[in-house]
């Protein structure tokens, strides 16, 4: 003999429930992962700081020693502005990256990749 059908209520009230307890996981997944992003973003920024800094202290102590190093070959005030236009050579470089970098970023925010139309995310 063959079982009762099963009511066409109670299929649809399954499937509600299905769907609502997947979408309710899928919110959950999301924000887990949100929340660990967070964490590691703000774990790579401490860090990151950290590295900037001694960085920073060992330029600085290198600009120093080669102050130190080229006072007796040029006198005090040459060596001090030959290191500064050493430096401010090297930012102007790192600086000429950074611009070309932030293109790439700017086309990677486009909303016309094919640079086609108005580019209303990038210039806004």
């Amino acid at each position: 003999m063959a079982p009762p059908p099963v009511p066409l209520e109670k299929i649809v009230g399954d499937v509600i429930d299905n769907l609502s307890a997947t979408a309710r996981a899928e919110f959950a997944l999301i924000e887990a992962r949100g929340e660990l992003a967070l964490h590691g973003a703000s774990r790579a920024a401490i860090w990151g700081g950290v590295a900037a800094t001694a960085a920073g202290v060992a330029l600085l102590a290198l600009a120093f020693g080669a102050i130190l190093a080229l006072s007796p070959h040029v006198g005090p005030l040459l060596a001090t502005l030959i290191v500064v236009g050493f430096l401010l050579a090297v930012a102007a470089g790192a600086a000429w990256r950074a611009h070309l970098s932030y293109g790439d970023i700017r086309t990677a925010l486009r909303r016309d990749l094919t640079n086609e139309g108005i580019d209303d995310a990038a210039d806004a």
